[in-house]
């Protein structure tokens, strides 16, 4: 399966917003882009000021790095967005919401989006007791989503669980901390994004 493999620090340096993809480092002074917040590469440094077309692609690479999905998914998604009743940019990010690997993060049981893709792939996750190991999968109302019994032996897993103890919970899931389970009881909104969006101006360039 294709994603990213590259160093994610300058995916946040590049986008000049915090993008959480190295779970606690990005809360600390540790964080890249509070290092070293110029653009990353050969002729980075200075940021130049933007076309209205590179605002628009500003836009739209940030919440597809946010997300960790590579271009055509995200053209896909877009497509379904647009298929779909009510607002095109709305039903967007309710689709990136909805993924798998978001809902795990959102659940706090991982650290980070890349980390919870890596744990979906290996197969620690069920969707209403059935095993699920494809990160793109979209949850639904009423689903369930839990740890395997087994994998709550791994002293990997209760390190995440420690640490995201007193996470804030998007209030679309649901947790059973007994049974380390969640539940989606709502479509998620672009209001429960923690991440400054200006979804039309994905809709604006996707609509040229």
């Amino acid at each position: 399966m294709a994603r990213y493999t590259g160093p994610v620090c300058k995916l946040c340096r590049r986008e000049n917003t915090k993008l959480f993809l190295k779970g606690e480092k990005c809360y600390s002074d540790k964080c890249g882009l509070v290092r070293d917040p110029k653009v990353p590469g050969q002729h980075g440094g200075r940021r130049k000021k933007l076309t209205p077309y590179g605002v628009q692609l500003r836009e739209k690479q940030k919440v597809r790095r946010y997300y960790g999905i590579l271009e055509g998914q995200f053209a896909k998604y877009f497509d379904m967005a647009t298929k779909k009743q009510g607002v095109t940019g709305d039903n967007l990010i309710q689709i990136c919401e909805s993924r798998l690997d978001n809902v795990v993060t959102r659940l706090g049981f991982a650290l980070s989006r890349p980390e919870a893709r890596q744990l979906v792939t290996h197969g620690h996750f069920t969707v209403n007791g059935k095993k699920v190991d494809i990160p793109s999968y979209l949850v639904k109302v009423g689903d369930v989503i839990a740890y395997k019994p087994s994998s709550l032996d791994s002293a990997k897993v209760k390190t995440i669980l420690e640490i995201n103890e007193n996470k804030p919970l998007a209030k679309w899931l649901s947790l059973d901390k007994n049974t380390m389970s969640g539940t989606v009881i709502s479509l998620p909104t672009l209001e429960d994004v923690d991440l400054p969006i200006e979804v039309h101006l994905i809709v604006e360039l996707y609509s040229k």
